[in-house]
């Protein structure tokens, strides 16, 4: 497996920190965004390249807007 784009590693964790600061498993914000949880589960291990829809799904489930998801 190529390793992860360091973009996405960091995208990915900081979805992770945003979820478990709500006490959230993956299961439950793939839910809440309307994804798979394997789908959720490489996003946050960096080795999904995740669409503009599937962000702005992740991003308004947890309650933040798309670019908060890139700041560091």
């Amino acid at each position: 497996m190529a390793t992860p784009h360091p973009i996405l590693r960091q995208l990915g964790g900081r979805i992770r920190v945003l979820r478990l600061a709500k006490g959230w498993s993956q299961e439950v914000l793939a839910e809440e965004a309307s994804i798979d949880r394997s789908y959720m589960s490489g996003v946050e291990r960096g080795v999904r390249n995740v669409s503009v829809l599937n962000l702005a799904r992740i991003a308004k489930a947890l309650g933040v807007h798309v670019a908060f998801l890139f700041e560091k």
